[in-house]
């Protein structure tokens, strides 16, 4: 099997079309509307988030991918359009028919996906007024464009794609992310559109997108913040001839959405620094899953980290406070290829180079339970004064 790195993003998928526009909803005038099309109706699947306060658009598409179907994924920023009444889900609704109408479908096959301000209703003329001008530039070569208009607090835009090529066939997949702060998912990020030509039915297509959202966009944190928008939706269009199978279709998927996963963190919210968390020696992966979490979640280590301070206390205090039980006097800890800690006490080490360890833009912090086989990674950021002057003044 064979994964290839290819431009695109979402619209690297052939037969996929993508917009993005500047409908008057932020006031910067900056980009705020994105449109990703398939030619016709195709399979869908959407992982959403798990918070109990949910978006208008996080309901609709919940009621209208429940049958695996899709046509098209209309996203704004600005808006979050949660907590804004009956009259922002009415407004939602109403977008879906709108798109429906100018893309010449039904309703129900229109997913929605909506980020920016809670409690902030979508302005409603721009909004519905920007639907007909998205569908009219809708582009082969739009995905660039659209991944832009859904950014917020994004410093860049994030998109990704593969073709996968094995000995039955191949196939493309392509995604575009936005996210940068409230990204603690542990189902997905902000809001992801995948594609792809694979044909794989919407159940199948529901459980793959699952699995693979679990292991990737379920592994990061920026701030232990759930959104209450999340959401990832893939579109699948079933023209790949002939396709690769299902397990190579599978590691695709997965390699664009770590790709991407990888990509919020990095850009996480006065971020300077990639934190890779690799724990080991657990009795099972979900253990080892949750020692990452209970560790990223700490400020403490993040801030050490954004420090250069090799405090290694504070890993095995973060540790101790989370949900899996472990024999401290096992484990070790190490900053990059410097063991810090070992048998659950300080070990000899050259504090310069444990500090060294934590100064490039990318840091591996390594822990070792030392009761199992199974292992897990799991991406942090460091924890910047810029992360608390970005959200102190986020709707100032």
């Amino acid at each position: 099997m064979i994964v290839d790195d290819v431009s695109g993003g979402v619209t690297a998928t052939p037969g996929i079309t993508a917009a993005g526009i500047a409908a008057g909803l932020k006031p910067s005038g900056a980009l705020d509307m994105a449109l990703v099309a398939a030619p016709q109706t195709v399979a869908a699947a959407a992982v959403q988030t798990r918070n109990q306060v949910t978006a208008a658009p996080v309901q609709v598409t919940a009621r209208h991918v429940a049958d695996g179907r899709a046509r098209a994924v209309l996203l704004n920023a600005g808006s979050a359009n949660v907590c804004t009444g009956p009259d922002g889900l009415a407004l939602a609704e109403r977008s879906a028919v709108e798109t429906a109408a100018a893309l010449g479908c039904e309703a129900a096959d229109v997913l929605l996906c909506s980020t920016g301000v809670i409690g902030v209703p979508i302005p409603e003329a721009p909004f519905l007024a920007g639907i007909p001008v998205l569908v009219d530039t809708l582009a082969a070569d739009g995905g660039a464009t659209a991944a832009r208009a859904i950014m917020t607090t994004d410093t860049v835009p994030k998109e990704a794609a593969v073709t996968v090529t094995d000995d039955a066939g191949s196939c493309t997949i392509g995604g575009m992310v936005k996210g940068s702060g409230m990204i603690a998912p542990e189902m997905a990020t902000m809001l992801c559109v995948l594609t792809t030509d694979a044909p794989v039915s919407g159940p199948v297509l529901r459980a793959m997108l699952t699995e693979a959202v679990a292991s990737t966009f379920g592994r990061i944190s920026v701030d232990d913040c759930m959104s209450t928008n999340d959401a990832v939706v893939i579109l699948a269009t079933g023209t790949a001839a002939p396709p690769p199978g299902l397990a190579a279709f599978s590691e695709g998927l997965h390699h664009v959405c770590q790709r991407l996963a990888e990509a919020v963190v990095r850009d996480g919210e006065g971020a300077a620094k990639l934190v890779r968390i690799r724990v080991r020696g657990a009795y099972r992966d979900d253990d080892a899953v949750a020692v990452g979490r209970a560790i990223a979640r700490s400020a403490l280590v993040r801030t050490a980290v954004a420090g250069e301070d090799p405090n290694w206390g504070r890993v095995l205090a973060a540790m101790g406070a989370g949900p899996v039980a472990f024999d401290v006097n096992r484990v070790a800890v190490a900053f990059g290829g410097v063991t810090v800690c070992r048998f659950g006490v300080a070990t000899a080490f050259d504090r310069g180079q444990a500090a060294a360890a934590l100064r490039g833009n990318e840091v591996d912090i390594t822990v070792d339970l030392g009761t199992g086989d199974a292992e897990a990674t799991f991406l942090t950021c460091d924890l910047t004064h810029d992360y608390i002057t970005i959200n102190a003044e986020y709707t100032t």
